[in-house]
């Protein structure tokens, strides 16, 4: 991140939203006629899930609204970024859930943040499940959209779940390629190396032992070091989990011996099963496009896919920057609009 984007983010304080948001323009009040949040719960897998809904402005349990699920980023929680796009979208007139995914943030599961792709799919179906169901909603007009992490898991779970319509990722992160192979193939030469440590975890775990953790971001690292990061994404990243958005049940570690599954994973075996409406929205310059690109290449299953690249823009500068989150806003609405009303 370059000093002047620096200089101009917002440090946001949990503490001082009554829902714990930690992004811009977040709502601190339910009012009749604006758009409101709704905590809830539900059982999935037998584990309890913590999400938020949010109803437009003109909401009428007795209504039928399009719903569209919105599912998270690696690391991140329902009151960041995820919670943002769902509010933004329901000021448009679309009635949104945002979830922790399982084992993560306020949702439960142990041990606490396994990060494995059968269950970060899974937790995209269980939204669904719950939204269809909850008053006002036309369970036949269900959209779905996914932010980084939460791209690659909602391209997965609409290659064989056919309640979405329209399905859109942000700044798509294919969470089981660069587990495996880096980000931008920089840890090819270590997949087996890592593949072992991975191995020794699960074997140290069922034996009853300590739980190990990976991860990019460890709190305290001084500005040279965070500086030193060799991506935007991990730079920027750092800025916004650790300083600027932090949020106490966000963290960026997971359990090393989801590396067993995570390594072998790819979100876009498969893709050409999605025969939905297909919007994939990515920053021109993010060190993270190219994942985006080659998903996009590979959905031959549709006869419907845009892919918008919002120009000067960074991965995680499509979380918070006012001018790149309007552009992405304005291109999601006309989707959802056109596929989903």
């Amino acid at each position: 991140m370059n000093a002047q984007a620096q200089t101009e983010v917002p440090v946001l304080d949990y503490q001082q939203n009554p829902f714990g948001f930690v992004y811009e323009g977040a709502i601190v009040e339910n009012q009749l006629g604006a758009v409101n949040i709704h905590p809830v719960t539900y059982t999935l897998r037998g584990l309890q899930i913590a999400a938020n809904v949010y109803t437009p402005a003109n909401y009428d349990p007795a209504g039928k609204f399009p719903a569209i699920t919105v599912a998270h980023p690696n690391g991140g929680v329902k009151e960041q970024v995820a919670g943002r796009y769902a509010q933004r979208l329901a000021e448009a007139g679309y009635l949104t859930i945002a979830a922790d995914a399982a084992y993560q943030g306020s949702s439960a599961g142990e041990p606490r943040n396994t990060d494995k792709p059968f269950y970060r799919t899974d937790d995209v179906h269980g939204m669904a499940d719950f939204i269809a169901t909850y008053p006002g909603v036309d369970s036949e007009h269900l959209g779905a959209l996914g932010i980084c992490g939460g791209g690659g898991y909602t391209v997965k779970a609409a290659q064989s779940d056919k309640r979405f319509r329209a399905v859109a990722t942000l700044s798509m992160f294919n969470s089981g390629r660069v587990r495996r192979d880096g980000l931008q193939d920089s840890q090819r030469d270590t997949i087996q190396e890592r593949l072992r440590q991975a191995s020794a975890a699960r074997a140290q775990e069922a034996a009853g032992g300590e739980i190990q953790y990976t991860g990019f971001f460890a709190p305290g690292l001084t500005d040279e070091q965070v500086a030193a990061m060799p991506f935007d994404l991990y730079r920027q990243g750092y800025e916004y989990y650790i300083k600027t958005h932090a949020h106490p049940a966000s963290t960026a570690r997971y359990t090393e011996s989801s590396l067993l599954d995570l390594m072998s994973f790819d979100a876009t075996n498969q893709i050409e099963l999605i025969d939905a409406q297909l919007l994939m929205i990515a920053g021109s310059i993010a060190d993270t496009r190219y994942m985006t690109d080659e998903a996009f290449a590979l959905a031959t299953g549709t006869d419907n896919k845009e892919l918008f690249l919002i120009e000067g823009a960074r991965h995680i500068e499509t979380y918070w920057v006012d001018k790149y989150v309007d552009a992405a806003i304005g291109k999601l609405s006309d989707f959802y609009t056109h596929n989903l009303r």
